[in-house]
């Protein structure tokens, strides 16, 4: 039975966080936060602020949120930016949209920035930021329509557009970087940290 010290809070409403967590052992609950992450995000790029560091602000944020109700539990804050250049993508609010980030997407590479938190008694104990750099392929658009009529709505549910675990994978010509970086939770090192905290046996 967990102590509330070594109780884990997973702030985030996604799935597949959720499921690499419970796929590791790592023994948690799921609390999503609720936060304007638009709102945020306007903010921060008005100020000008890197990418890399809207998703460390994002991710403590949420953390930071459900630690206010539970002050001795880790609270685990994750989020994920993807950007082209200078450019910041956010999630595709339907399949159009989907649509176009897609093509624009199209034989370039982009920057996924991973960054997970954790926040004990309202204080940032740990983070890290975890980039990942994709290369989409010349991909067609018969391809395009195929792979949006497959996977539906849920390309709307990944700031890019795509879930590399599935139909995704078809859309890229290289990847490099870590697979769980990719699909939103830089796993390894949250895990060697969760191990000094005895969450998970060293």
């Amino acid at each position: 039975m967990p102590t509330p010290q070594n109780r884990v809070i997973l702030a985030s409403a996604s799935q597949v966080r959720a499921k690499l967590l419970t796929a590791a052992g790592v023994p948690h609950i799921v609390e999503p936060a609720n936060v304007d992450e638009d709102e945020i995000k306007q903010a921060l790029r008005l100020e000008g602020a890197p990418v890399d560091y809207v998703a460390e602000t994002l991710a403590e944020t949420k953390a930071q949120q459900i630690s206010q109700r539970h002050s001795d539990a880790l609270i685990i804050g994750a989020d994920q930016t993807l950007a082209l250049g200078d450019r910041l993508f956010d999630k595709p609010p339907d399949l159009a949209a989907a649509r176009n980030q897609l093509v624009t997407l199209r034989g370039e590479q982009h920057t996924l920035h991973a960054a997970v938190c954790v926040v004990r008694a309202g204080q940032r104990i740990w983070h890290t930021n975890v980039p990942a750099h994709l290369t989409v392929r010349e991909f067609s658009n018969e391809f395009l329509d195929a792979y949006l009529d497959a996977v539906g709505d849920a390309a709307c549910r990944s700031v890019g557009a795509y879930q590399l675990e599935g139909w995704g994978a078809q859309l890229f010509a290289r990847i490099d970087g870590d697979y769980f970086t990719i699909l939103g939770l830089p796993l390894l090192p949250l895990l060697d940290f969760l191990r000094g905290h005895r969450i998970v046996l060293p």
